[in-house]
């Protein structure tokens, strides 16, 4: 009974073997989440390697219910600021890797994010359930999401798909960068390109070949 209450909660995760493991509640504790902590070693190379390139901020999250956990940031001193932190939890609405989660989640998840009202951050944080589904219909088409604006008015996020060896979505990664000096387009290729080889990893560990859909995604 106590087992099944703390998996509902989300203290602890069951895998496909049915063993129990810490879950992504606990990132709020530390940072023990075999989810989270194996998507994250396979991240960081290309992670360090993003940030090389950009000198910006680049971050990993999962999806947690309604809501992303981010697991990584790198982030430097002449980075834009950013208000996220490693265990910290966001609205899926309202970030680049929250619109791929959503984007990418399960048929019914829209249905429920919407149930209640969007929050609202900055005058630019989508509010409409129609805008909403728009923006996630154009992250499928292109296999990357921006978010403008929608966290604070300084900064914009450019976020793509992380895939498990059978095509999930498993996590996804963004650089977050000044809105202002409308970089986004120059960086799409850099973090799709870093995301595909962060899948790749998590289905060489499995000794797989990632799925890669049509069109890019």
């Amino acid at each position: 009974r106590l087992v099944a209450s703390l998996t509902r909660w989300g203290a602890l995760e069951r895998d496909a073997t049915g063993a129990y493991h810490i879950g992504l509640r606990l990132w709020e504790v530390a940072t023990l989440s075999p989810r989270g902590v194996g998507v994250r070693e396979a991240a960081l190379p290309f992670m360090e390697d993003l940030y090389e390139a950009t000198h910006e901020n680049v971050q990993l999250a999962v999806r947690d219910g309604l809501e992303v956990v981010y697991v990584e940031l790198i982030s430097g001193h002449s980075a834009v600021q950013v208000r996220t932190r490693v265990g910290s939890r966001w609205p899926l609405h309202a970030t680049g890797v929250g619109l791929v989660l959503l984007a990418y989640g399960p048929p019914r998840l829209y249905e429920r994010v919407c149930a209640r009202p969007l929050r609202r951050y900055t005058e630019m944080t989508i509010q409409d359930p129609h805008r909403l589904r728009t923006a996630l219909a154009e992250v499928r088409r292109t296999g990357i999401a921006v978010s403008d604006r929608q966290i604070t008015m300084d900064g914009l996020s450019i976020a793509a798909p992380v895939r498990g060896p059978r095509g999930e979505v498993v996590a996804s990664l963004s650089v977050v960068v000044p809105a202002a000096e409308g970089r986004a387009p120059g960086l799409v290729p850099a973090v799709r390109v870093a995301a595909h080889g962060i899948s790749r990893t998590l289905a060489a560990a499995l000794g797989q070949e990632p799925v890669v859909e049509a069109s890019g995604r």
